[in-house]
């Protein structure tokens, strides 16, 4: 898509960030201007302190000697993850459009996502749920349920969430919540059918309120293990984890009025065309390419906020290479 095809009307490329158009986000701590304050209790593990994915990822957990168990789902050395079970797996669908929260706007364009997402994932063999508009209490009610599901016929498990955020949080319809309250309920101490499998999460959401103006381009050690692959083997609490966030910590994520935002526009459409060819973080360079080259924000009326840019920011703990192979030919 190029920059003038996302002209539709000089009104349709909006922010997910918590404020309006334009508008500066509040401190984390406060829920923003005139916001509702924040959920401060915790998912699984505790509290939590740290901000972004990795460091949220972690936040409750701190040194401990419990040993957990496992059933062993593939090779300790396998250079892909086992794709081959029954399923693919359970893909948990949080679409907020509109809120309690008297500082944030509906977010117009988001069922277009919704319905985007849900259907390339079906046609990758997932198990899609839709939840629209779920209070904190209800979403991590979704998310316990999921994570007590027996998942050991299941490839992996993806949970993608749209809606507002800013850096550090996202919103539920009435609070805004700390990511870690989603991803810790999936740790192997917690669901354990999911060890060692592929656990996908897709962020739709600001995390700040900078903006990117772009810049123009112009032409002008080995490590040696032991033991035997059929052997018993540890793996760290957080591995085999992916988070895909629309935007870099402390950005805008920008969304099209009609079309939808420019993350979901762009993570549809490589799964739709390369979703069973591609491995994922292949895949999600080339959304990244999309987001980051055919997108510009067209908002004239507003000099500040035009012809604004955007870059999606992927964290991974993957520890093998993930591909979506076909169920068809499985079964």
């Amino acid at each position: 898509m190029s920059a003038s095809e996302d002209q539709v009307d000089i009104k349709d490329d909006l922010t997910d960030a918590f404020g309006s158009l334009g508008g500066t986000s509040g401190s984390s701590g406060g829920g923003g201007s005139g916001g509702s304050g924040y959920y401060t209790g915790t998912g699984v593990g505790g509290g939590a302190t740290g901000v972004g994915a990795i460091g949220q990822l972690a936040n409750g957990y701190g040194s401990s000697y419990h040993s957990y168990t496992a059933s062993m789902v593939t090779d300790r050395h396998a250079a892909e993850y086992n794709m081959r079970h029954k399923n693919r797996g359970l893909a948990l669908i949080f679409n907020h459009e509109n809120f309690d929260v008297p500082t944030l706007k509906s977010r117009a364009g988001t069922n277009v996502d919704c319905e985007n997402l849900a259907r390339v994932l079906k046609q990758l063999d997932f198990d899609v749920k839709i939840f629209k508009d779920c209070s904190f209490h209800k979403l991590k009610q979704h998310i316990e349920w999921a994570s007590q599901q027996d998942h050991k016929d299941n490839d992996c498990i993806l949970v993608a969430v749209l809606s507002h955020g800013e850096l550090g949080y996202i919103y539920a319809k009435d609070v805004q919540y700390k990511l870690d309250q989603i991803w810790s309920y999936f740790t192997p101490q917690h669901c354990p059918t999911l060890a060692g499998k592929p656990k996908l999460f897709f962020i739709q959401a600001c995390q700040g309120d900078r903006l990117d103006p772009g810049v123009m381009m112009r032409r002008t050690t080995r490590t040696e293990t032991d033991g035997e692959s059929s052997m018993s083997y540890k793996i760290p609490l957080h591995a085999d984890f992916l988070i895909a966030y629309s935007t870099i910590p402390g950005y805008y994520s920008w969304r099209n009025t009609t079309r939808g935002s420019w993350f979901m526009q762009s993570l549809c459409a490589e799964l739709a065309a390369n979703g069973k060819r591609l491995d994922m973080l292949t895949l999600l360079t080339f959304v990244c390419q999309r987001v980051a080259v055919d997108f510009e924000s067209c908002t004239p009326d507003n000099p500040e906020m035009h012809q604004q840019k955007q870059i999606p920011c992927i964290t991974t703990m993957l520890t093998r290479i993930l591909r979506f192979a076909e169920k068809t030919a499985l079964r």
